[in-house]
């Protein structure tokens, strides 16, 4: 299975989404936005598109961020969408996602970063790609926006500072607000980027502190994500 990362900015890495793809032998290509990679020519050769998160919103502009092209990233992804291929989006890729589909994103009732308990609704709990997560599962957070719904989507996951936390727009494709995908490394290198707001951990509900977050144990997650990957590439086969 082929799968293709855009990659927005290094410090927010595929993390357990690559190295589940790496595990699997599934052949991997990138593009890294924050290096001046260039979007695929086309969706014909990918399998499964995963879109990463990142510090932008889907309403930044080029004169905002001159490596970042929200409306081209949108296309390309609708593209593949309508190629009827695969796609995760992750965070911003999540929002992307939602925009693609023409559901416009929305800011979150609650700023999350750090480790908190998502909680399935009827629909995930329905959903045979993520019983194994039981009714309420810790999971990584690091957002302050949410992907839209169309009118299709149904919503799986929610927790206590955001109500769209997993998004399913179909069987092929889905929206994670939430990041299964931390690993300690990834968390270092977002810690770096976050100094601001973390130092205001405190004015915050859902804020951790640099020191929570280290303290956390994000295998769990992880092996949550490889399960329903597992079942997605089973699926999409």
């Amino acid at each position: 299975m082929q799968v293709h990362f855009i990659v927005h900015e290094n410090f927010e890495a595929p993390g357990a989404y690559e190295a589940w793809a790496r595990m699997r032998g599934h052949n991997l290509s990138f593009t890294r936005i924050y290096l001046g990679d260039n979007l695929p020519a086309s969706a014909d050769d990918i399998d499964l598109l995963i879109v990463m998160g990142g510090p932008q919103s889907p309403d930044t502009t080029r004169d905002e961020c001159a490596h970042f092209d929200s409306k081209a990233e949108q296309a390309f992804i609708a593209a593949t969408i309508k190629a009827k291929k695969a796609v995760i989006g992750v965070c911003l890729g999540a929002q992307l996602t939602g925009e693609a589909l023409n559901a416009s994103y929305e800011h979150s009732p609650e700023k999350e970063i750090g480790k908190f308990p998502i909680y399935m609704t009827s629909s995930g709990a329905a959903n045979p790609l993520f019983t194994h997560l039981g009714d309420a599962f810790d999971v990584g957070h690091w957002h302050n926006d949410m992907p839209g719904l169309t009118p299709e989507a149904q919503v799986i996951a929610y927790s206590e500072g955001c109500p769209r936390q997993i998004i399913a727009y179909s069987d092929r494709v889905y929206g994670f607000q939430c990041h299964l995908e931390l690993t300690a490394e990834v968390v270092e290198m977002l810690i770096a980027h976050s100094q601001n707001v973390l130092s205001r951990a405190a004015e915050y509900r859902f804020i951790q502190t640099p020191e929570v977050l280290r303290r956390q144990d994000y295998r769990p997650m992880n092996q949550a994500l490889y399960e329903f990957l597992d079942k997605l590439a089973a699926q999409i086969k």
